[in-house]
This record gives structure tokens, sequence and C-alpha cells, in this order.
């Protein structure tokens, strides 16, 4: 079954603004993003949506359309592993377009369930119907205190683990914030620190062992992504165990070269870098090196919907990520992914990605079209 019709709805709409400890200094406001529409010949419309919380999505838009416009139409909605081996091509001069692609990725595979008439992590093979979160906030804090508050917080509303982004607080500060952090929580909640690629190798050690002291589950994204000797040190010297990328130039590749020697012990991956095909492979793989894969934020509705249908077909994946607040990155759903009330996530039963557009805030919030 072929694409008869490719468009994207582009969207505006606000969201609150908050702000972040961090180089970026806030997040929110007045937001664009896209809703790509791949309809078929019979009428059934596959989506994905482009843009998230921080920004940006006018121009990668404009970047979508410039590296798929006129490529999509004709193209048959199986055809999702046979456009995987052509993306290199696709790109030309060495550069990755996959973070483009994982949109059309996402809904092919959206329209091919809903063809199927059934969910996409059935399609992909159903290994659990339920997993656990974890949530998270950006660095919005600057003082212990305020990451103190954070986690109780979140503990008085049912999750049972969460993940700290520490921005921009000093090293000595970290240590102490953790410590306090646990202390506050008891041994009940399990704790992640992510200082997004932040720390050199001195302050990487000082926190690690902190971390190790206070038991927590995981130390993501310490160092740069490429830092190899960092890595393998930390990977080598702390009990926490690393879990590493999320940088946007890790991809499905650079998984495989970080397995093959054997550190950092968990790898990270998600539908935003590489789609639904890339996502199962590279939790495959690591399933062949008996290391977890654990999915991160995709960045808004739909392609953390892809997330949450990739963790239903693995085993390999302790958790999903549940960014807060929630309105900084859910927009244009009928029904939003949200936890149950015993703090857990189940599997969509809806065909495709299993959730329906909200029509009416997608028309209401419409400022153009594009033609693909």
């Amino acid at each position: 079954m072929k694409i008869a019709e490719a468009k994207i709805d582009v969207i505006e709409f606000d969201v609150p603004r908050i702000s972040i400890n961090d180089a970026r200094g806030g997040m929110g406001g007045k937001l664009t993003a896209g809703v790509l529409r791949l309809i078929t010949e019979s009428g059934v419309e596959g989506n994905a949506h482009i843009g998230d919380r921080g920004g940006g999505g006018a121009s990668t838009i404009r970047s979508f359309q410039s590296a798929f416009g006129g490529r999509l139409l004709g193209t048959n909605i199986a055809d999702r592993e046979w456009l995987w081996h052509q993306l290199h091509r696709i790109a030309g001069h060495g550069a990755s377009v996959h973070a483009l692609w994982s949109h059309v990725d996402v809904a092919l595979w959206d329209a091919a369930g809903k063809v199927a008439g059934m969910p996409v992590h059935e399609m992909l093979g159903t290994a659990r119907r339920t997993t656990e979160v974890y949530a998270t906030y950006p660095p919005r804090n600057s003082t212990i205190a305020g990451y103190v508050a954070e986690a109780v917080e979140l503990a008085d509303q049912g999750f049972r683990a969460y993940k700290i982004h520490p921005g921009a607080m000093a090293a000595d500060e970290v240590v102490k914030m953790v410590g306090e952090v646990r202390r506050e929580v008891g041994d009940e909640m399990r704790l992640m620190l992510d200082p997004n690629n932040g720390y050199d190798l001195r302050a990487a050690l000082k926190i690690g062992h902190a971390l190790d002291e206070n038991r927590f589950h995981w130390f993501e994204d310490p160092v740069p992504w490429d830092d190899w000797r960092a890595i393998r040190t930390l990977s080598e010297t702390l009990a926490t165990p690393l879990n590493m990328s999320d940088s946007a130039q890790f991809l499905f590749h650079d998984a495989a070269r970080v397995l093959e020697q054997g550190w950092p012990p968990t790898i990270r991956g998600t539908t935003r870098k590489i789609g639904i095909t890339g996502l199962k492979k590279q939790c495959g793989m690591a399933e062949g090196f008996n290391v977890n894969c654990e999915v991160g934020t995709a960045g808004n509705s739909l392609m953390n919907a892809a997330n949450l249908n990739v963790i239903m077909s693995v085993l390999n994946c302790d958790y999903y990520e549940y960014w807060m607040p929630l309105e900084a990155q859910q927009f244009g759903l009928q029904r939003e992914i949200l936890v149950n009330s015993d703090g857990i996530l189940t599997a969509p039963e809806a065909p495709g990605l299993g959730f329906e557009l909200d029509r009416d805030f997608i028309i209401s919030h419409r400022v153009g079209a594009i033609d693909l």
C-alpha cells in the first residue's frame, strides 16, 4: 500500500515557560510544531509529531521539507527496512538524516498498524503490557532544597523512580544534593542522575563516588559521549552503572561500537533519533550483549508513543522516561500518555501507535500546511 498524499500541518501554541539552570535559560513559551500526515491510497493516515519543548520546530520542519520533499509519494508503507538502508545515500557527504527520517519511520509504522488493525508493539512482537516509569524535570532548581522538594513532590504523586538533572550546579553541591535527596526519600525510590554530558573526568569521578554511596540506579551521560578514556575509567571504577548516550550524535553504529568495547554498562536510544525501526534494532543488538537499552524521551506526544510501543516489545529496558511538566511536551492528542493509579504505563490497545489526533486542537492552532 503506497503513500498518495504527504503533508505537514504547521501549528503554533503556548506552553508555560519555566526557568532552566543551564545555558538554555528557559523552556516553553510559544512553540511551533508539525503534524506529519502520510495518507495511503485507501485513505489510512499515519502520523508523527515534529518539534518539542525545546523549540526549534520551525527550523526542523524546514530541514525535513528539504530532505524529504518530493521523496515520499509512492512509497510503500511496508518498505521501512529498505528505507533504513537508504539513509546514507539520501544524506550524502557523510551527513546524518536519521533524526529527520525518524518521523517518516514512525508515521509509516502508525499507518501499517492501522492497516493491519494492530498496535505497533504487536507488530514488533509484544513482550509485556506494562512498564515502570521514572519521572524527571529539566534542571529547574539551583539549590539543594529545590531538588529535595522536587523528589518529595514526585514521591507524593506515587512515582517510584526519579531522575535528577542537576544542570549548572557545582560538583561539590551535587555531591551534597544527592545525599540529601536520598536521605529524604529513603531506599524505596530509585534515583538516577543526568548532567547531560556536562562533566570532565575529575568531576564525574567525585560525583560518581557520591552516587555509589547513595545507591543510585545509574549515572547518565556524565561526560561527552565520545570521551572514550573517561567513559572506560568511570565504567571500571564506579559501582553505579553509566548509561549513555542521549547525545544527538550517538546513533545506531555508535551504540554498536560501545557494545563491542564492553562499556558503558548500559546504553540509551530513542525514536526521535533512529525511529522505531532503528530503536528496535538497537534494543535487540544490546540484548545480544546482555545489556539494557534505556529509552529516552522523544520530546513530543506521538514520538513518545512510538517509544512506548518499542518498550512493550523488549525486555531489556527498565523504564519509560516520563518528562514533567507534562504540558511542556504533550500536545495534539485526544488522550495523552498518562501513568495509571499504580504509577505504571500500560501498552496501547488501539491500532497503530495507539493514540488518536485531536483534530480540533490541530485545526484551531494551524498556521499553515506544507505539501511534500
